[in-house]
């Protein structure tokens, strides 16, 4: 019996792949669990339109990605902290502080996925990785300001 294998099988091969099984084992386990399916010129045609829409939805959404990162790469983020002697900031600047500066830009950037490279504990200019695709990662300045003075 030809299946077309849905998922990795480790003695079988890779998903998307046609192997020749006995009977029994696609029938009564394969089929049954979802692992595979019979090779039919339908099921094979569905599979193959199905891969290389797929692919297509990747490669645009790596496009978008790519096209966000050239935008966020001219973006200077500015944040105000508490400062005390020679420059040094009370606190940290973290993640959260650094997808609220890009907000007031109009980008959204979940905190989750934004690296501080350096630790930030005084005033001057720094840099943040944005995660923003598995392949994209952007960079963003930060520059971190004493607070105004209440007037």
């Amino acid at each position: 019996m030809k299946v077309l294998l849905l998922e990795e099988m480790e003695n079988l091969g890779e998903a998307g792949d046609i192997v020749d099984v006995k009977d029994g084992y696609g029938r009564n386990f394969l089929i049954p669990r979802g692992m595979a399916k019979m090779a039919t010129s339908g099921v094979v045609k569905a599979w193959q339109e199905e891969r290389r829409q797929a692919s297509r939805k990747l490669s645009k959404a790596k496009e978008d990605a790519e096209a966000l990162a050239k935008e966020m790469a001219g973006v200077e983020v500015v944040v105000f902290a508490k400062v005390g002697e020679e420059n040094r900031i009370f606190g940290s600047v973290t993640p959260v502080h650094v997808a609220e500066g890009l907000a007031k830009h109009g980008i959204e950037a979940d905190r989750r996925k934004i690296t501080v490279n350096d630790d930030i504990k005084h005033t001057g200019v720094y840099t943040a990785s944005v995660k923003i695709h598995p392949e994209v990662v952007a960079e963003v300045k930060v520059r971190v300001e004493p607070e105004p003075a209440a007037a």
